[in-house]
């Protein structure tokens, strides 16, 4: 077991580090900081003051070394935008995320979870045929459209929900369910699959010869043991959420850190983006990490494998 968590800390953190190098570059390669930093009437003599000022005179692997020290003490330097420590504003929209992300993560896992029983509790049914369609609808459209068309449906035309900013209730459900969309989906597919499989076996085969009623077979005695890939898989979904959450966030002008990210990009704010990146690859990596350790727990075979 030790071995087995040691090989997947190391490789998060080699993960991290490939991940840092990425942000390192895309923001070399995307133009010179000093020049954006600098007023339209500055000298070159100035411009190369910024440069110093910034560390861009050094050697590029020293410029790495630097960065990688002040971004693993939170110091991304300061917004452009903002006019105050990267981190900070990060922080600032940091839990309109969490909020969002937690709301689609529940509502996936709880509506998709639902439906997979009864797609697999009605088999070659309507309604199994009808979770079908939807399973295979789920996986090939992306979150943002669902989001649009969830606007235009439920804002637009009827008017029953808000189509944008942060507020109660209503104003989550429209952006949470565009960021589950896809991963409802995904777990109603694999609990559907699981489910078969559990239903057919022999110990559910007893449970009925004993006389237990049918919603006490299937929620308690199949789902218990059905859920054991699908509470896996539902973790990496989690990852994915956190990843998909910037463009819905755009979508619905929801302000959280997706939405910054995407300003960032769009004034260069190189700061920002490279803070907002570290936090969302550090969540991801992290999270995978939990769900292969928990995995290694639930089946001891994957530890030897």
């Amino acid at each position: 077991m030790r071995r087995y968590v040691l090989k997947r800390v190391l490789l998060g953190i080699v993960t991290f580090i490939v991940v840092s190098m990425i942000v390192f570059i895309a923001a070399r390669l995307s133009g010179d900081v000093a020049l954006l930093l600098a007023p339209q009437e500055a000298s070159e003599e100035d411009i190369q003051a910024i440069r110093v000022q910034l560390g861009l005179d050094k050697p590029i692997p020293v410029q790495y070394y630097v960065f990688m020290r002040n971004s693993l003490h939170g110091d991304f330097g300061e917004s452009i935008r903002y006019s105050q420590p990267a981190m900070r504003v990060i922080l600032g929209r940091l839990p309109a995320t969490l909020e969002l992300g937690s709301a689609g993560f529940l509502m996936s896992v709880f509506l998709g979870i639902l439906f997979g029983v009864f797609s697999a509790t009605r088999r070659d049914s309507y309604l199994d045929w009808g979770g079908k369609i939807f399973g295979m609808l789920g996986q090939s459209m992306p979150g943002f459209w669902v989001g649009i068309m969830l606007i235009l449906l439920f804002g637009v035309e009827l008017g029953w929900l808000p189509t944008s900013g942060h507020g109660g209730i209503k104003h989550l459900i429209l952006p949470a369910f565009s960021v589950g969309w896809f991963s409802i989906t995904a777990v109603m597919r694999l609990t559907r699959s699981s489910m078969l499989d559990v239903l057919d076996s022999e110990y559910i085969k007893m449970a009925r010869i004993k006389g237990n009623p049918e919603r006490v077979v299937v929620w308690k005695h199949a789902l218990r043991n059905a859920l054991i890939p699908v509470l896996g898989m539902a973790g990496m979904q989690l990852a994915f959420l956190i990843g998909g959450v910037v463009i819905v966030e755009t979508v619905f002008r929801w302000p959280g850190l997706g939405s910054l990210i995407a300003e960032g990009v769009f004034s260069r704010d190189y700061s920002l983006v490279q803070a907002g990146v570290f936090i969302i690859s550090g969540a991801i990596i992290v999270i995978n990490l939990l769900v292969d350790l928990t995995y290694g727990i639930i089946d001891p075979r994957i530890k030897y494998e």
